[in-house]
């Protein structure tokens, strides 16, 4: 059976949480198979620390919403911030698209969390990062 996943990308705005979904994002996609964080969060992680090419994405309208998703990620990026951030929402399928936030932090602490036996020798940026207490206490959660 097919884990099936949205990709957004939103850009960071100050006062909105990465726990919440935005009004708006600028680019959205489809990914059929391996939707869960284990899975599609580590390519999505790896695409930026290891430049790592993701594959099988369909490019969706804007206004388009699946009602069969059961994970939903939305990709912050703020120009003049080089750091990313990633947060993952897990959705009851046909239910509530909406879903419950499972995951905030960046790609490498998402590495940490959903692949920590493939990189446990590396060092985090998270480590030496400039992020809030409670974003630090999310992500470390």
């Amino acid at each position: 059976m097919s884990t099936r996943a949205t990709i957004r990308f939103a850009t960071r705005e100050e006062g909105v949480p990465f726990d919440k979904h935005p009004e708006s994002w600028h680019a959205q996609f489809y990914n059929h198979y391996d939707g869960y964080p284990e899975g599609l969060g580590v390519e999505i992680a790896e695409s930026f620390t290891n430049y790592r090419k993701v594959e099988g994405w369909e490019v969706e309208a804007l206004d388009i919403v699946h009602g069969d998703i059961e994970f939903l990620y939305y990709v912050w990026q703020c120009h003049g911030k080089s750091e990313p951030w990633i947060s993952i929402f897990e959705t009851r399928q046909w239910d509530d698209i909406e879903g419950e936030c499972i995951f905030v932090g960046t790609p490498d602490m998402l590495l940490k969390r959903y692949a920590d036996e493939q990189i446990e020798d590396e060092e985090f940026l998270c480590n030496n990062c400039e992020c809030s207490e409670t974003e630090r206490d999310i992500c470390t959660n």
